[in-house]
C-alpha cells in the first residue's frame, strides 16, 4: 500500500537532490552549453546558509502529516495470558477515538508470544490475544468487518527470549507477549 502524500512528499524532497547530483557530472565537451537564462520571480527564495532561512508558511504541519500516517499501538501483555491489563485498556482508551473516526480504515492486530512452550500453544495464546483486543474494540462500538486478527505465535520477537548464556530473558520475553494494532485506509 502506497501512500500518495508521503510518496510526493518524499519525492519532492528527494528531487533537488538528484538534481544537484546530476549537475555535478562531468559532461563531455560538446555537450556543453550556455545556461538558460530564467527571469527572476517576485518572490525572494531564502538561501540555506542565510539568516532568512526559514521554513514557508504554507509547509505542512507536523500535525496534518501525523494525521495521514497509519496509527501504529502496541498492547503489551506482559504477565502472559490473554487478558488485557489496566495499561492495556488505558492506551486502547487513548486511541478508540482515532480509530471510531476513520470509519473506513481497516483494522490489522498482530498478535504475538514469547518463546515458552511449543509453537501450537504460542500461536493458540498469541491469537487468543488478538481476539481479546478485536472484542474490546467491538464492545465500544468498533465494526468487526474492519477487523482482522493474524496470529504470528514466537516468530516476530521484539527482544531476546534468552540470554547469551541460553537462559529465559524474562524481560524480553514479556516485550514479546503483544499485539500490534495498525490503523491503515483500505487503498
Amino acid at each position: 500500500m502506497i501512500d500518495n502524500s508521503r510518496t510526493r512528499l518524499a519525492f519532492a524532497a528527494l528531487l533537488p537532490a538528484a538534481m544537484l547530483l546530476n549537475a555535478c557530472g562531468e559532461k563531455p565537451a560538446e555537450e556543453v552549453s550556455e545556461p538558460a537564462v530564467t527571469e527572476p520571480t517576485t518572490e525572494p527564495t531564502a538561501s540555506i546558509f542565510g539568516p532568512e532561512a526559514e521554513l514557508p508558511e504554507k509547509a505542512v504541519e507536523k500535525e496534518e502529516l501525523a494525521a495521514d500516517l497509519p496509527l501504529k499501538l502496541t498492547i503489551g501483555f506482559p504477565d502472559g495470558g490473554a487478558t488485557l491489563d489496566a495499561d492495556a485498556v488505558v492506551a486502547l482508551e487513548a486511541a478508540l477515538p482515532k480509530i471510531k473516526a476513520e470509519e473506513s480504515a481497516l483494522i490489522t492486530l498482530g498478535a504475538h508470544s514469547d518463546s515458552g512452550g511449543n509453537d501450537v500453544g504460542n500461536l493458540t495464546t498469541s491469537e487468543k490475544r488478538g481476539l481479546a483486543v478485536a472484542a474490546w474494540l467491538i464492545e465500544r462500538g468498533v465494526d468487526e468487518d474492519r477487523i482482522e486478527v493474524v496470529a504470528f505465535g514466537e516468530q516476530n520477537p521484539l527482544q531476546p527470549n534468552a540470554l547469551a548464556d541460553g537462559s529465559p530473558n524474562e524481560l524480553g520475553r514479556a516485550a514479546n507477549r503483544r499485539v500490534e494494532i495498525t490503523l491503515a485506509n483500505p487503498e
